[in-house]
């Protein structure tokens, strides 16, 4: 595989205190060419763990790379996969719905992509038994995804992700813990999928939580989202605080 240093990428890293090396990963998915952000502490944890990182529905963005940053300050090795593609990320959120929704729709072959970028983290030097995988918004499901068709991961972090599943799919034991950050006011996420979800949580003896948070909607950690709430997706600063500090002790537990 081509791996080479993405200088614009480390240029987006400069804003802040940066703890790690960073490089730009070259994979393919048959002749599809995909290229992932790996970010490698300067001090790795002991055991070498690693966190995949699935990005929301445009694709590698800020909030991704300034997740990875902060996990490589603590010592985490991580990896921000490429789902749609070297050329494909989205233009704006027509495209990105209409991306995200045919990964949705097709999810096995998301699933392959979540695989071939978790692949890459162990490649990259993540020890294989001390990985867990997060994601947001369409990541977030991803995450979820993960879990569902147990990759050798500890365990997935879904920041408020998509909860849905065809209903036509069987359930089956999963093996890595569960922890799921949900908005209290999501309006993308109905009474009755989560219900199914838990049900689904519950049925596959998974070892899961699930954490509401108050006044929070969609894309509740994405400063980005703005603050007007009405909008179904917006920020929401003790959300995220609460959620990041949540998935810290996650780690903890974990890893």
């Amino acid at each position: 595989m081509k791996i080479k240093l993405s200088i614009v990428a480390c240029l987006l890293f400069c804003s802040s205190t940066f703890w790690g090396q960073i490089k730009s990963i070259d994979y393919k998915e048959g002749n599809h060419l995909l290229s992932g952000l790996l970010v490698k502490p300067l001090k790795p944890l002991k055991n070498k763990a690693g966190v995949l990182i699935l990005p929301a529905w445009m694709g590698i963005d800020d909030h991704a790379k300034e997740t990875a940053n902060r996990l490589v300050a603590m010592g985490y090795t991580a990896f921000i996969a490429d789902i749609y593609g070297v050329g494909e990320q989205p233009k704006n959120f027509s495209e990105a719905g209409e991306k995200a929704g045919y990964y949705k729709k097709n999810i096995k072959e998301y699933q392959i992509r979540i695989q071939l970028a978790l692949d890459q983290l162990v490649k990259q030097g993540a020890n294989p038994n001390e990985i867990v995988v997060i994601g947001y918004c369409f990541g977030g499901t991803g995450a979820i995804e993960a879990a569902r068709t147990n990759m050798k991961v500890k365990g997935i972090v879904s920041f408020h992700g998509g909860l849905g599943r065809d209903l036509d799919r069987n359930i089956d034991i999963i093996q890595p813990k569960m922890l799921i950050l949900h908005g209290a006011e999501d309006p993308y996420e109905s009474k009755q999928e989560i219900d199914y979800f838990q049900e689904e949580m519950r049925k596959s003896e998974a070892d899961w939580q699930m954490i509401y948070y108050a006044n929070a909607v969609h894309a509740f950690t994405d400063k980005k989202a703005g603050n007007d709430k009405s909008k179904g997706a917006a920020y929401n600063e003790k959300a995220d605080k609460r959620s990041w500090n949540a998935m810290m002790t996650f780690l903890k537990e974990i890893l």
